[in-house]
């Protein structure tokens, strides 16, 4: 059976709604989920510091797992992009931290296929930059880094489904878990 890891963001757990039915395309797709949790609060957004925290936070679960897990990562945990090129593991990375550097160095040395998703109103996102990291990307428009548009809450909702349709297409397209 293949294994998922579900990392959260700052804010919210592992079973906030983008990371929660990132995870579930997964499971659907046969997958093992496992949902990690922060054992304490993290440093400072912008400390180099935060992506050795993040891989001292997950590395441990990894190796009991084994293999090459697929990574599903929100924002803070986007820091785990070191350990997905270390590993050659393939990801999901939603709202991904594009502007810490050591995250995009990362993502350039990965030679695993990665998914990136975000919003054009994000800080953190640059379009350019996730076109020419991946070819796979899905970009918002108007979204901001939880993904919430303008307009009606049903709006963000809707942006929930963009986001499982591109996750499944992106798994089926490079064959995760293989069949």
């Amino acid at each position: 059976m293949a294994d998922a890891v579900v990392i959260p963001g700052r804010m919210f757990g592992p079973g906030a709604p983008l990371t929660m039915y990132a995870g579930d395309v997964a499971e659907r797709l046969g997958a093992q989920v496992h949902r990690h949790s922060w054992s304490e609060q993290p440093p400072t957004m912008f400390d180099p510091k935060l992506e050795d925290w993040v891989a001292g936070e997950v590395s441990p679960l990894l190796d009991t797992l084994g293999g090459r897990p697929l990574l599903i990562a929100k924002s803070l945990g986007t820091n785990a992009a070191v350990l997905a090129a270390e590993r050659s593991m393939p990801a999901v990375w939603l709202t991904p931290l594009l502007h810490a550097p050591w995250v995009t160095t990362a993502l350039r040395r990965a030679k695993a296929p990665f998914l990136l998703v975000g919003g054009t109103a994000d800080e953190s996102w640059n379009g350019k930059l996730a076109r020419d990291l991946s070819r796979y990307v899905l970009e918002v428009d108007e979204a901001d880094h939880g993904l919430y548009v303008p307009g009606p809450l049903t709006d963000s909702i809707a942006v929930l489904g963009l986001m499982v349709v591109a996750v499944r297409e992106f798994l089926e397209s490079i064959n995760w878990p293989a069949r």
